[in-house]
């Protein structure tokens, strides 16, 4: 079976929780999620810190997906600086078959969005701040820039139109 990873990166409140999602429900059954916040927080509980055991996790998580399933989708802020060397292994391992996206929003953007979520309460414009890194970009060939200007609707067009699947 040939496998398709997509990685979908972005600053905290960006939509990538939301876009992974609705992604992975058009896809279909079979397409593995794998969520940094779920493999960092929920199954590790360890910090967003340098050398976290959240890097190599996540990585074997993706590389077992490979001929198993049809789509494995890698989401989260995934900061360069802490997991561009896994992501870099990943779409070695996925040779061509890696379709790179990141939310390059502005800050205003971001805590628009961060308001209408749920977790809204859970933190706010202050740690937005604190934990904003513009221009994150991987810099990759084909690495495609999902931007303010467009809507969950467009975004996941433009992903279905790249991974030449049917909505």
């Amino acid at each position: 079976m040939e496998t398709k990873l997509i990685i979908i990166r972005g600053n905290s409140g960006s939509g990538k929780t939301t876009i992974a999602k609705r992604l992975q429900s058009h896809l279909g059954p079979g397409t593995l999620l794998v969520s940094q916040d779920t493999v960092r927080r929920e199954m590790l509980k360890v910090p967003d810190k340098e050398g976290n055991l959240s890097v190599e996790l996540i990585r074997q998580i993706a590389e077992y997906g490979k001929g198993k399933c049809r789509f494995v989708i890698v989401e989260g802020i995934l900061n360069k600086n802490r997991y561009g060397e896994m992501l870099s292994r990943l779409m070695k391992f996925y040779h061509s078959k890696a379709y790179i996206y990141y939310f390059r929003l502005t800050f205003w953007e971001t805590v628009k969005r961060h308001n209408m979520r749920l977790k809204k309460t859970e933190f706010g414009e202050e740690a937005l701040r604190a934990w904003w890194n513009p221009r994150d970009e991987l810099g990759v060939k084909g690495e495609t820039m999902l931007t303010n200007d467009m809507s969950q609707d467009e975004i996941i067009k433009l992903m279905a139109d790249q991974l030449e699947i049917d909505l």
